[in-house]
């Protein structure tokens, strides 16, 4: 796994070359922002102990498998003191309520809080930002704007929505629900005026705004 610092408080972390999960220090610890691929948990424990401090919140952004693989593993080994936190309609999809597309992990964890948009995790403010998971979610980080977006954009060569398969990174639009509501989901990040541009798959995007907005012109045109 790859580490980089990408804001004052968040430390991306990178798993075979592609999927991203995220450290948001907090003065008790870190909240975990996905958990990327299974068979991850003891390498994220490792990192966050050398980084500084112990996980103390997980938060998933959507239940797709690239980004929930690890939470069942990681809740076995820390423990029902560390709080769960997940939108309510993917948790329901990952026990199998209905068939959606994409990956899906298969969890046997039960969420301790299910975000529906605007709750709090520490310094993170919750924003609802469905489609490419029914209950996909976003975290911005309120100390500085810093915005974990999921998968609602990818930044692969330049920042994407990912409704269409032309683009430097197209696996994660074979699991977009909606083609045109994850544009209006982008549309409502972009309107946060983030300082930073945090995605599942890609690299960090300093000062945004331009790259989102020709995202936005680009994918609504599809």
């Amino acid at each position: 796994m790859k580490i980089r610092s990408v804001s004052a408080n968040v430390l991306q972390v990178t798993r075979a070359h592609f999927v991203n999960a995220y450290l948001v220090q907090e003065d008790d610890g870190f909240t975990l922002v996905d958990t990327t691929l299974g068979g991850a948990a003891e390498k994220l424990l490792s990192i966050a102990q050398r980084s500084g401090g112990e996980i103390k919140r997980l938060a998933l952004t959507h239940g797709h498998q690239d980004h929930a693989g690890s939470l069942d593993a990681l809740r076995e080994r820390l423990g029902a003191a560390v709080e769960v936190s997940m939108s309510e309609l993917d948790a329901r999809a990952c026990r199998d309520e209905g068939k959606r597309r994409g990956s899906w992990a298969k969890l046997e964890t039960t969420p301790d809080v299910l975000l529906h948009g605007g709750e709090r995790i520490g310094s993170l403010e919750v924003i609802a930002t469905p489609e490419h998971t029914p209950g996909h979610v976003a975290f911005l980080d309120t100390r500085d704007r810093t915005l974990i977006a999921g998968d609602t954009f990818t930044t692969y060569v330049r920042t994407e929505i990912p409704n269409h398969y032309l683009q430097a990174f197209p696996f994660a639009a074979m699991g977009t629900q909606d083609p045109r509501e994850i544009v209006e989901s982008a549309r409502a990040l972009r309107e946060l005026d983030p300082t930073v541009l945090l995605a599942g798959h890609g690299p960090a995007v300093a000062s945004p705004a331009r790259a989102i907005d020709a995202a936005i012109r680009r994918a609504g045109d599809r």
